[in-house]
């Protein structure tokens, strides 16, 4: 079996004076104007399958894809990646100063909770993230959060938002899981999903400190407690769920999920880079319960070609022929295909990973505008961003690679001039969700919550 992969034209490339004016974007915004976009607020949800705004991208879309897609960015970026640090797979940041730490802040939403997430497998000592043997957790992952829109925020988007932001694949677990190609049932129909998202998903034990419950009964607690509250206030709530790679995939769990226990909740689902997650008739059920999907997919990205890179939705046409297909992989929903060399600033070589880097797809994002036109000269995102974790900008901007790193490897220097591991302040220490503490999240009142108690 031979893979195709589409290869770059090969011809002499000719940067446009843009990249050698790249300074004059330095002391422009980063993000297009905050339009009230209330009017249109059931359109730019996905009420009509986001029909006519796609191609071309209409620019309130493109903003709000690229909002979402930098939640699902935060839980890369503040995920503890130091395999010495004893809270390795944590998040690094308490839940009240994640967005600030992040830069965030400008979105108008709160986290009002952490997600955690493990796998059941027993992995060999050389394949573990952590070289250390006493560590915050030896079984959980921090995998994302719950977060809710400000009152401005809810009145320029046209209701209180809800968003579910799950992580993408980063410890060698999570890659084992994703391997897998067995589909297990889910729901009491003939849905299935694949077997690894939906151990990610449910596993717990009540072995662990974090995962006494499942990242699915964590979600569906806090989800059934905030439509309590709102519903009690009269207020119209609806949810957007977003993540990259397998937190794509963690999302549409989680979007069947809701759907099904919270029917008046309608929620839609905004991925990038998501490989194909359940059946056919998964795919339908989502539908019947109108949870609608855009798939946010890079054209040269393998990932969202998996599972199922043979047997998938094209053989639905055979139906008649080979009969009802709920053994293969499909995908959900609306796509928006964007082209990586449509960029004049990526480099024209094969890059697998750096293809998959969720920073390649809002970089992407921001600079589409349809598939007949060229890149948007008026792009307003830093491209500086594309090269965080990768080397994927031509060399012309002058931009080094891998540029998101820690200074000095996380090391500080002491009062007799030592270097050492600095202690993590005791407010961003995470907090074991199953042990009986009483903990108050102080809401600001232009979030609508009251205060709540977390056991």
């Amino acid at each position: 079996m031979h893979l195709h992969v589409e290869s770059p034209a090969q011809e002499t490339l000719h940067y446009t004076t843009e990249i050698f004016k790249i300074e004059d974007k330095h002391n422009t915004p980063v993000m297009s104007p905050e339009e009230d976009i209330s009017e249109k607020r059931r359109e730019i949800q996905g009420g009509y399958e986001w029909d006519n705004l796609l191609d071309p991208l209409h620019p309130w879309l493109r903003r709000e894809i690229v909002k979402y897609g930098e939640f699902a960015q935060a839980t890369y970026d503040a995920f503890d990646f130091d395999s010495f640090s004893e809270y390795c797979g944590s998040c690094r940041y308490n839940e009240s100063r994640l967005f600030d730490k992040l830069g965030l802040n400008k979105h108008g939403y709160k986290v009002t909770k952490y997600i955690y997430a493990m796998s059941h497998i027993d992995l060999p000592r050389w394949l573990e993230r952590s070289h250390l043997m006493d560590k915050w957790s030896k079984d959980s992952n921090w995998m994302g959060f719950i977060g809710v829109s400000d009152n401005n925020e809810s009145r320029r988007i046209g209701r209180k938002d809800i968003v579910i932001v799950w992580r993408g694949t980063v410890s060698p677990s999570e890659w084992y899981e994703d391997f897998q190609r067995k589909l297990d049932p889910i729901g009491h129909r003939e849905a299935k999903v694949e077997h690894g998202f939906l151990s990610i998903y449910k596993s717990k034990s009540e072995s662990t400190r974090y995962n006494k419950s499942s990242a699915s009964e964590q979600v569906m607690k806090e989800m059934k407690r905030l439509a309590q509250f709102y519903n009690a206030r009269a207020e119209e709530v609806s949810l957007t769920i977003t993540g990259h790679s397998l937190g794509g995939a963690l999302a549409l769990l989680t979007a069947y999920e809701v759907a099904s226990s919270l029917p008046g909740l309608h929620g839609n689902v905004i991925s990038f880079g998501v490989p194909r997650v359940g059946n056919i008739a998964f795919r339908d059920e989502l539908h019947q319960m109108r949870v609608k999907t855009l798939r946010v997919v890079a054209k040269q990205d393998l990932v969202p070609r998996m599972p199922g890179l043979v047997f998938n939705e094209s053989l639905q046409k055979f139906d008649d022929i080979i009969g009802t297909l709920d053994w293969v992989y499909t995908h959900v929903g609306a796509e928006l295909k964007l082209d990586v060399w449509s960029s004049p600033y990526l480099k024209r070589g094969f890059n697998v990973s750096g293809f998959h880097m969720l920073e390649t797809y809002l970089h992407l994002v921001d600079g589409f505008h349809s598939k007949t036109s060229t890149f948007r000269s008026d792009a307003r995102r830093d491209i500086a961003l594309v090269n965080k974790t990768y080397d994927m900008l031509v060399d012309e901007l002058r931009i080094p690679h891998f540029l998101y790193q820690q200074t000095n490897k996380g090391l500080e220097c002491n009062e007799h001039c030592r270097w050492v591991k600095p202690k993590r302040d005791p407010e961003d220490i995470p907090l074991p969700t199953s042990e009986t503490h009483t903990h108050v999240f102080e809401m600001q009142e232009n979030y609508g919550l009251i205060p709540l108690f977390s056991l």
